[in-house]
């Protein structure tokens, strides 16, 4: 599956109708720390997971119904969830939904009436209660929640732990696990948008990588640190954070960003040190090439000159 069909069903999902998918090729749907932590890829960041895609949204049973008994008893929601060609796919993304929209504490449970099999998706973040409930979305749920589900996004597949912050529906910060701002101390990226609607979905760099450096999260990551095509549409890649988003009034994040004359409200995340690697650190990381060099596509030190083995 492709990243576009990828993020189409996680769209489904909030919305559409069915999609097919197998699998292999689903991205992993991530789970996130009792905290704030969450991992990625629908795989494992934040300590939520990574690795999404999608290409636009519309309504019926969960857009319109949410996370709520109704929404979940909907039709369309059985149809969906049993119409894809895997429903351990399936049920990644439900995780990963319900892990973004309700906070910790705080669960869904549904007995699919085809199979028989009861599913538990517990929340994380709070970022969409009301819509969880069975309110319509607010604009501002539906950003946090596009944001959320952006930021989660691995096109490598691998699960990836990333310290997610920003607002979640009570207008607070998202709470910070114990040791949390230590262990998660890499400035990532700013992830923002509309996947509700047809504004897009948007990603900048909250660094810029050295040409020594890499990382498994390239869709939020880059070396150049400008525009260029990160290989992860649908999501955009708009350059750097501070040209287009406002800190919070503690600096700990980023509270708002402005393209195409629409605020948002984002999410920022953050890393480990040792999820970004260094040309010279010692292992070939599978981000790293080899060859005669210092940088991350022509390491020497970590991969050896290509053709040739370790002794």
């Amino acid at each position: 599956m492709d990243r576009a069909v990828a993020f189409l069903c996680l769209g489904l999902l909030l919305g559409v109708g069915g999609c097919a998918s197998s699998e292999a090729d689903a991205p992993e749907l991530g789970e996130r720390s009792q905290e704030a932590i969450a991992t990625n890829g629908l795989s494992t960041n934040g300590l939520s997971t990574n690795g999404l895609s999608t290409n636009g949204l519309s309504t019926n049973g969960l857009s319109t119904n949410g996370l709520s008994t109704n929404g979940l008893a909907a039709t369309s929601f059985k149809n969906w969830f049993n119409g894809n060609a895997s429903v351990t796919y399936s049920d990644m993304v439900m995780k990963y939904v319900v892990a973004c929209a309700l906070p910790a504490g705080q669960t869904r449970v549904w007995t699919n009436p085809t199979t028989g099999v009861t599913y538990t998706w517990p929340g994380r973040l709070g970022l969409a209660t009301a819509w969880a409930q069975g309110s319509a979305a607010t604009v501002a749920e539906q950003q946090r929640l596009s944001a959320c589900l952006a930021a989660h996004v691995n096109k490598l597949g691998y699960s990836v732990p990333i310290s997610v912050r920003g607002r979640d529906s009570t207008g607070g910060a998202i709470p910070m696990a114990s040791g949390e701002a230590t262990d998660f101390p890499e400035k990532e990226a700013c992830f923002f948008g509309n996947l509700f609607t047809t504004e897009g979905i948007y990603v900048g760099n909250d660094r810029v990588l050295r040409k020594d450096e890499s990382t498994t999260r390239g869709c939020a990551l880059s070396a150049k640190g400008t525009g260029e095509d990160t290989g992860c549409a649908p999501i955009v890649h708009v350059g750097q954070c501070a040209t287009l988003c406002t800190r919070d009034a503690t600096h700990s994040f980023w509270e708002r960003c402005v393209v195409n004359g629409i605020t948002y409200q984002p999410l920022t995340t953050q890393l480990r040190s040792q999820d970004i690697y260094s040309c010279g650190d010692g292992t070939c990381q599978v981000t790293e090439s080899c060859g005669t060099g210092k940088t991350y596509d022509n390491c020497a030190s970590d991969c050896l000159a290509c053709g040739t083995t370790r002794k």
